[in-house]
């Protein structure tokens, strides 16, 4: 799996006109599931999400995480992030998972983090969305649970 997690103090995702998820600070984390990825995946991407300590704390220094500050999640399906563009200018997308199995797999990354106690709101998948926001410092992050090590 790979996530590009923005810490943002707003972000939506339309389809549309309609607003079909929204945070009000927290992050906005853009997934891609790979062909081969698993629950161990989810979990390890749950784990690093829900962890990350990318908020100020009072001394301006990044420490604090999203159980910290109140923060939530706005999840958003994200196949093109497994596009390999190495060879000539158009990506390949055969890395990426099929749609069945990214989709329960983004779900169960939901799940997850609402389990940690974070709210979570998510795009629509495999529908084409606009994802709007304002990324705070910025700060970006990105993961990979195929680089755990």
């Amino acid at each position: 799996m790979r996530a590009v997690v923005q810490r943002v103090s707003r972000a939506r995702v339309t389809v549309g006109e309609e607003t079909v998820g929204s945070c009000d600070g927290g992050f906005l984390v853009l997934l891609g599931v790979e062909d081969g990825d698993g629950p161990k995946d989810a979990d390890y991407m749950i784990r690093k999400i829900t962890g990350l300590r990318i908020f100020e704390d009072g001394e301006g220094k990044m420490n604090l995480s999203l159980a910290d500050t109140g923060g939530s999640v706005l999840l958003v399906s994200q196949f093109t992030l497994l596009g390999d563009a190495r060879n000539g200018n158009r990506p390949g997308f055969s890395r990426a998972a099929r749609p069945e199995e990214a989709d329960r797999l983004y779900l169960l990354m939901a799940d997850g983090i609402r389990r940690q106690g974070i709210a979570v709101e998510t795009g629509r998948f495999r529908t084409e969305m606009d994802v709007h926001l304002t990324n705070q410092g910025p700060v970006t992050i990105l993961l990979d649970s195929g680089k755990k090590f």
